[in-house]
């Protein structure tokens, strides 16, 4: 990597996205965009601001979950339901390139704030609305988060133990996944823009994204004319011998040995070479046939040594394999921090901070974080003077509740 280059400028930079929603998919969708050199303004309600900020971990007053997904933004906190509000945040709009929302289809249009109305103000707005079911289809006024796509998708019919409930994912695949899907989508829209000299709307479904991550399932039920119906499988996959969890004397591993070059090498590390040269186990077929023999033999093997000695063995065979870490074991790991996954950051309240860092590594520019997530109102003043308003004007609105700011953004104006 050329070290001088990383001045040149981030991809994004000049593009104005306005955040105006909440949780997460929207917002890990604009916190990508201004990583990537977005100029992102977060619009906030009076009081409670954006709903994460109540989500857990909270230390100081202040939401890890909420930091997370809206560092590198500005804060602008504004009482929509007042026409004094409305019309700074039609002036915000006007000056956009993106406008991103996640409301249940139709909300924002009782607001004015509607893809017809802002487009028709600003023809070269791209619209990036994010729901639960998308604005066609029968669910499309139903309301939902990840969960309930995750569970209706299909996706969590495939995961845990058979005969037991699915386990939660305990992680946001759906939002998170819907989020770079709308980064990918509003990318693709800016450049179409160059060419049309128009914006358009882009229709974000939590559950069109899960159905589409679907693979080996889909495949299996459609292209067996509905015969094959997959099912939990527990810790590996019946159709790809060896490729699952396993169990060693301190922890657990996964061993991803379902090609028969891998396969060979596994098979030589456990079984010596008579084993490995088994020509029966040189096709996936054979593999999956005598699965049951197989991996009562691996379970034997892993069982008898601990995590870090599989691993090594493992590695040195050139067969992958990985340890299941733990969140702490993650965190502190040299690939992580190696990588920068790890960034740290200085709260205007809480001093250092450490958060997960996005995934964005370009060659010739730095996409780290440009600040931490806004406090509620945090940049207010800054916002309304760059749309023309007087300090006057912004007294104002400031004291007739138009805008508002939690009490520590004045404490540090002080």
């Amino acid at each position: 990597m050329k070290t001088e280059a990383r001045n040149q400028n981030l991809p994004l930079k000049g593009i104005r996205v306005i955040d105006y929603s909440h949780f997460l998919a929207g917002p890990h969708m604009s916190r990508s965009l201004s990583a990537m050199g977005a100029e992102v303004i977060k619009v906030e309600r009076p009081n409670a601001g954006d709903a994460g900020r109540a989500s857990p971990t909270i230390v100081g007053g202040q939401s890890g979950y909420f930091m997370q997904q809206n560092m590198g933004k500005q804060g602008l906190c504004i009482n929509l339901r007042d026409p004094r509000g409305l019309e700074m945040m039609h002036k915000l709009t006007d000056s956009a390139d993106v406008f991103v929302e996640n409301y249940r289809p139709g909300a924002l249009n009782k607001l004015g704030l509607g893809y017809d109305e802002l487009s028709k103000r600003n023809p070269k707005l791209i619209y990036c609305s994010v729901s639960a079911y998308g604005h066609t289809g029968p669910d499309s006024h139903r309301p939902g988060f990840g969960l309930i796509a995750e569970a209706k998708s299909g996706a969590m019919s495939l995961i845990g133990v058979p005969g037991e409930p699915p386990p939660l994912f305990r992680m946001p695949i759906a939002d998170m996944y819907a989020g770079m899907h709308g980064v990918s989508a509003i990318c693709a829209a800016l450049f179409g823009r160059v060419s049309s000299g128009r914006g358009q709307h882009i229709d974000i479904a939590l559950y069109d994204c899960m159905v589409s991550m679907h693979d080996f399932a889909a495949q299996s039920y459609l292209m067996s004319g509905g015969q094959e119906l997959p099912v939990q499988t527990g810790h590996d996959l019946p159709q790809s011998t060896v490729y699952g969890v396993f169990t060693a004397q301190d922890g657990y591993l996964v061993i991803a040995a379902q090609m028969t070059d891998t396969w060979i090498s596994l098979a030589r590390l456990i079984g010596g070479e008579v084993y490995a040269a088994d020509t029966s186990l040189h096709d996936q077929a054979g593999r999956n046939a005598n699965r049951e023999s197989i991996l009562a033999k691996v379970r034997a093997w892993t069982l008898a040594r601990s995590v870090q000695d599989c691993c090594a063995a493992l590695d040195a065979a050139g067969v992958p394999a990985a340890p299941v870490q733990t969140i702490d074991q993650v965190l502190s790991d040299p690939q992580t921090l190696a990588r920068g996954m790890v960034v740290e950051q200085d709260h205007p309240l809480l001093g250092k901070i450490k958060l997960p860092n996005l995934p964005f590594r370009f060659s010739d520019c730095d996409t780290s974080p440009s600040g931490p997530a806004p406090l509620l109102g945090q940049h207010n003043r800054d916002i309304a003077a760059s749309l023309g308003y007087s300090e006057t004007e912004i007294d104002t609105f400031v004291n007739e509740g138009v805008l508002y700011a939690e009490a520590s953004v004045k404490q540090l104006t002080q």
